[in-house]
């Protein structure tokens, strides 16, 4: 496996940010744009809005659920883990797409000051993974069921330039940026008792400095910003909305000087951002470009989210009506994927360890309605191809996918619902608004009275054929049937 872990960052930043960063060139190039096509500085503007904007959200939601003084809800200070106990309730309207399948823990990091010891007990054979992301959102990486198994283990997680001793028996995570985001999730079968033995299970999940590794810790949470700069209550797309273009990239720029630098593919887009004056750790002046430029710069927020929201239909491929989208987690220099993601399903999993296909349309094109019949029928051995496990989730749609409520309280359907077989042993599942009769409701996802969206989570999807990751396998046509 090839993880995006910007290992050399320290080194080829080093290479790459003294090109711009210096500034009396930023500023005779800054003087080029003056001077220069006030599209072509747009276009630059444009891009560089585009390259920071999963920079950008994910540290508004890092300051969003870090900065308080105790864990509540899905907030908790840096360094310390958030454990989700219980599945979310069926009018839980909080992030779209919940999921009925696992258990969240997640926690913020802050490596500046020293690495972190982030332990985990024996799983046993319990699925779990804890996929590791820097501030630009790449997958830094996963340890978990399939990556590092299920015995109990320690990681030292380090940042950017930390060289020291890496404890014997634990392995380093390098990442790149001084904060680093942990969103663990544990298999739970949503039985009380299963609860139980997860919640036992997050307790056991450790953060620790190195420095008191092996010795009585106490945690103490760091001192809350009473002034972040932005709401603490709104959504992150919406923060990142209402900052102007000048703002953002000052944000950008000072990001980019010590807590999150540059990967060392960012170096054309470096040298193309300092045309206009963004430069890591360099204030950020729009009134040295010229007045049509500042002029654009006005609505440059609204027209690079239009943008973003129009790349959003080319992240996926469509087999059967589902719509299957691979290679997340990590993006190299493609900005523009990295910035969908960003805008429309942080932070994301690398597909060897979840693929998420979802489908609005049956076997005629038609809208899925739950004024309708449906079935899915997966034939004899071939249920989705996973060594995790798998699942779909019905979602209907208000202003984002949510749980369909409903008498069973029975948001997803998999095969810990001992799902009944036909004869020929093929298995067929039912969604509609009502139940298709007890002897049935086994198979049965049941569906709003309006449009709805099911979703296949495939956790650890195989790899060899037959594959979705290779397209040897493909979720069944749902097939309406009245």
């Amino acid at each position: 496996m090839t993880l995006v872990t910007r290992r050399n960052l320290v080194t080829g930043a080093a290479l790459a940010v003294p090109l711009i960063a210096n500034s009396s060139l930023v500023s005779a190039q800054v003087s080029e744009a003056l001077l220069g096509s006030a599209s072509d500085a747009e276009r630059i503007a444009m891009d560089a809005y585009i390259y920071g904007y999963s920079l950008i959200t994910t540290e508004v939601t890092r300051v969003q659920m870090s900065n308080v003084p105790a864990l509540s809800g899905l907030h908790g200070p840096m360094g310390q883990f958030i454990n989700v106990k219980r599945y979310p309730p069926a009018d839980y309207r909080g992030v779209s797409a919940p999921n009925a399948d696992t258990l969240y823990s997640a926690a913020w990091l802050d490596l500046g000051a020293e690495p972190t010891v982030f332990s985990h007990p024996d799983m046993g054979d319990r699925y779990f993974l804890f996929p590791m992301y820097s501030l630009w959102m790449p997958v830094v990486e996963c340890p978990g069921a399939r990556t590092t198994g299920g015995r109990a283990a320690s990681f030292l997680i380090t940042g950017p330039g930390w060289s020291g001793q890496v404890p014997s028996g634990m392995r380093e995570i390098k990442s790149p940026t001084r904060y680093l985001l942990i969103l663990g999730r544990t298999y739970a079968n949503g039985t009380d008792a299963d609860f139980a033995a997860v919640n036992a299970l997050q307790e056991q999940y450790k953060l620790v400095p190195l420095s008191s590794f092996g010795k009585p810790f106490t945690f103490h949470a760091p001192p809350v910003d009473p002034n972040p700069g932005f709401s603490m209550t709104d959504k992150p797309q919406s923060v990142i909305l209402s900052m102007s273009a000048e703002d953002y990239f000052n944000r950008l720029a000072r990001l980019m000087g010590t807590v999150a630098p540059p990967a060392p593919e960012d170096g054309p887009m470096l040298a193309r951002m300092a045309r206009i004056g963004i430069a890591p750790g360099q204030p950020f002046d729009a009134a040295k470009l010229n007045p049509a430029v500042r002029e654009a710069l006005r609505d440059l927020p609204q027209r690079a989210l239009a943008v973003i929201g129009a790349g959003r239909s080319s992240l996926g491929n469509e087999v059967n009506g589902w719509t299957v989208t691979k290679g997340l987690g990590r993006y190299g220099a493609d900005y523009m994927k990295r910035g969908v993601v960003a805008a429309f399903g942080w932070p994301a999993n690398l597909e060897e360890d979840a693929v998420y296909p979802n489908t609005t349309v049956d076997s005629e094109g038609r809208v899925l309605s739950g004024a309708n019949k449906y079935t899915l029928t997966f034939a004899a051995g071939q249920t989705p191809p996973v060594n995790g496990f798998w699942s779909i989730t019905m979602y209907e749609v208000d202003q984002g996918w949510w749980f369909v409520p409903n008498r069973l309280n029975k948001f997803t359907v998999s095969l810990r619902d001992d799902l009944k077989r036909n004869t020929d042993g093929s298995i067929t599942l039912h969604f509609q608004n009502e139940s298709p009769g007890p002897e049935r409701e086994s198979n049965w996802l049941p569906a709003p009275k309006g449009d709805f969206i099911p979703m296949l989570r495939m956790y650890w999807p195989k790899a060899g054929n037959p594959s979705l990751l290779d397209g040897s396998s493909a979720p069944p046509w749902v097939q309406r049937v009245s």
